[in-house]
């Protein structure tokens, strides 16, 4: 009879520690530090969908190769997600530099990210889209951990840290 504990693998509910290198259009946009992985609760929808989706059964120390199509990344590009602004309303600090982001707020007044996408001599034209809608990405991943996610984590949506103390919970 076999006493050994099974091995944990990537489910719902673990805390996931992942290294990884996120490259679009073969170039490298975005890696963990190393030592310092992303650390997310597995199945809560706090990585992109198509990634996450593609992690499950992942034991510590697999690694492999994951393409994500635009429409389970960060979606296809809106052609409405534009907005023309005349230059006169533009403040005169903000550099009109094509790929500038800026924070504005909408109607509600909740802030959200935009870049330059165009300049003319009239207007600016500002992109809402996120910089990676409409793009494959393609991750190069390895577990480096596992947990069970406690309770708390779970109620708050998100991985505590070595450093999280359960007095924070109560403040």
């Amino acid at each position: 009879m076999d006493t050994k504990t099974p091995s944990l693998v990537v489910a719902d509910d673990m805390v996931v520690s992942l290294e990884y290198k996120l490259t679009v259009d073969d170039e490298e946009v975005d890696y963990s530090e190393e030592g310092e992985p992303l650390e997310f609760i597995q199945g809560h929808a706090e990585i992109i969908h198509g990634l996450e989706n593609q992690l499950y059964g992942m034991a510590i120390g697999d690694s492999k190769q994951i393409d994500v199509k635009s429409d389970e990344a960060y979606g296809k590009l809106d052609p409405t997600a534009y907005m023309d602004v005349h230059r006169k309303e533009f403040p005169a600090e903000i550099p009109l530099d094509i790929g500038t982001v800026l924070q504005v707020k909408d109607t509600d007044g909740d802030v959200i990210n935009a870049q330059i996408n165009q300049v003319t001599s009239e207007s600016i034209q500002l992109n809402f889209n996120h910089p990676l809608a409409g793009k494959d990405l393609q991750f190069q991943v390895t577990v480096t951990d596992l947990r069970l996610a406690t309770s708390e984590e779970i109620e708050h949506g998100h991985v505590h840290g070595d450093d999280y103390e359960e007095e924070e919970a109560v403040n």
